[in-house]
């Protein structure tokens, strides 16, 4: 079975997709929300990096070719938003949630 052929996989690719247009729906608005809707919003960013980070190691781990070029494509727009090329996805997962953390902890939700 083809990768992107799993139930699996294409729900959580639409849940991400879905997440994905909320956040980018709301990101210009964050400095203007009431304290519920920051939480709410930092909720969402939340979720969707961890089922990236799931779906990046899915990808990691499987030997469909079609898997492995998505697994490219994500790290080559990494290099295009102006990553180096060796960064390491995991450890780039990590920092980003060490970003989310520290942005619940600015608005008293920890």
């Amino acid at each position: 079975m083809s990768f992107f052929n799993s139930d699996i996989v294409r729900s959580e690719m639409e849940e991400i997709i879905k997440l994905q247009e909320i956040i980018y729906e709301n990101v210009f608005k964050f400095p203007f929300m009431f304290l519920e809707d920051k939480k709410n919003h930092i909720n969402v960013l939340q979720n969707l990096l961890e089922k990236q980070k799931v779906l990046y190691t899915r990808l990691s781990l499987s030997e469909d070719p079609e898997a492995k070029i998505m697994k490219e494509n994500i790290i080559q727009s990494t290099i295009e938003m102006g990553l180096p090329k060796n960064v390491d996805m995991n450890t780039l997962f990590n920092k980003m949630s060490e970003i989310v953390e520290l942005m619940k902890s600015q608005i008293g939700e920890t």
